[in-house]
């Protein structure tokens, strides 16, 4: 039976529902949602609203229609960003970001004569809510973070961030792929302007699935256009929302597992889901850290910090240490650069990349436990 512990990249098992909820619906009521006045297209409909409304729930949204779909993260601040950002604007960010918001920007940068900042993070992942007023010019216009760092698990100061933001009048876009499910999140308590979330990692549900919040002040120009089920005699696309940026068939099945993945969440709670990962990831640095010739990055023990642990072994490549853990120990993790080669030049391990250990709920203590002595076993054969 295999260890899995790469929930960062996508979590692993879901819980029962997950799968009887997608199965339902390819069952029962698989139409087009917004598409027919059939019973089985609305029940389609009926389900997305559902899972817009346990959505706005999570994040304290207040209006649950500015919650759009996506297909992932990526879709999602891509919408946000090229949908936001004018040309000559200026843009700040940080440097442990992921490339799904580096690689647009920067080609917004090439384009779009849009000007960057990056703020320097120091070696743990840490971004000090000062550094990013200082940056801020008469012409930035947005404001862009992850709420925690996919290579160190480093947790940003969000709330502290979006208060000067809204002080100075700059939106802020926040990256939550490593924390919606597993860390409280408040748009409003937050002074989130945007927010981008997967479905198929904290929220437990399937590849597929994600999204992004817009707050109502806000307007964006949607990437795609075409049919929504809505207003289709205008040559126009919908101006209101979530129409407006949800042109195509929805992905009802993957957004009904989504729908039963957050119900988990809001019955188990998502601080005893933080602190069983918390309490995992402690265990696991403090077990590494004993090893002889294992490099452990990101927050201090004890410190703050999402479910991930990265490290490197002296005398193996990243990509070779974590190639032996699941061809000769059955542990399945990640290594390399994770999608963010700016956390690995801020971590100083651009050169050999990193090994990630990412535990989820389903993890136990015993699976910590294996992975400790099967790095101390390969570390005593070098």
């Amino acid at each position: 039976m295999v260890i899995y512990l790469d929930n960062a990249a996508t979590s692993w098992p879901k819980p029962p529902g997950v799968k009887e909820a997608m199965a339902e619906c390819l069952e029962l009521y698989c139409a087009n949602p917004g598409r027919g006045g059939h019973k089985m297209s609305v029940k389609a409909s009926r389900i997305l609203f559902e899972t817009r409304v346990n959505l706005s729930k999570l994040f304290g949204i207040k209006n649950p229609n500015d919650v759009s779909f996506a297909a992932n993260t990526t879709a999602a601040l891509n919408q946000a960003i090229k949908g936001f950002v004018k040309r000559g604007d200026h843009v700040i960010l940080t440097s442990v970001e992921h490339n799904s918001v580096r690689r647009p920007l920067e080609y917004l940068r090439r384009t779009a004569d849009v000007q960057l900042t990056y703020v320097h993070a120091d070696r743990q992942g840490r971004v000090s809510p000062r550094q990013v007023e200082e940056a801020i010019r008469p012409n930035t216009r947005l404001v862009v973070v992850n709420h925690s760092s996919n290579l160190l698990g480093t947790v940003l100061p969000v709330a502290d961030i979006g208060e000067i933001c809204r002080r100075k009048g700059v939106k802020l876009l926040v990256d939550a792929a490593q924390t919606a499910g597993t860390i409280p999140i408040d748009v409003e308590n937050m002074s989130i302007d945007m927010l981008a979330f997967p479905g198929h990692k904290g929220l437990l549900g399937p590849q597929g699935t994600g999204g992004l919040y817009v707050h109502p002040s806000i307007e964006l120009e949607p990437l795609m256009h075409g049919g929504t089920g809505s207003q289709s005699e205008s040559i126009d696309q919908p101006n209101v929302r979530p129409d407006q940026l949800e042109s195509g068939t929805q992905n009802t099945v993957g957004i009904a597992g989504l729908n039963a993945g957050i119900k988990f969440i809001q019955n188990v709670g998502i601080e005893n889901i933080h602190n069983k990962e918390w309490m995992l990831v402690q265990r696991a640095m403090e077990g590494l850290m004993n090893i002889e010739g294992v490099s452990v990055f990101g927050p201090l023990p004890g410190e703050m910090r999402t479910g991930i642990v990265s490290f490197n072994l002296k005398g193996i490549d990243s990509s070779e240490l974590a190639h032996v853990l699941d061809q000769h120990y059955d542990i399945a993790v990640r290594a390399g650069y994770h999608c963010t080669p700016l956390a690995h030049e801020t971590a100083g391990t651009l050169e050999h990349g990193a090994v990630r250990v990412s535990p989820g709920f389903f993890n136990t203590e015993d699976d910590i436990d294996q992975l400790i002595d099967s790095v101390r076993d390969i570390a005593r054969r070098l």
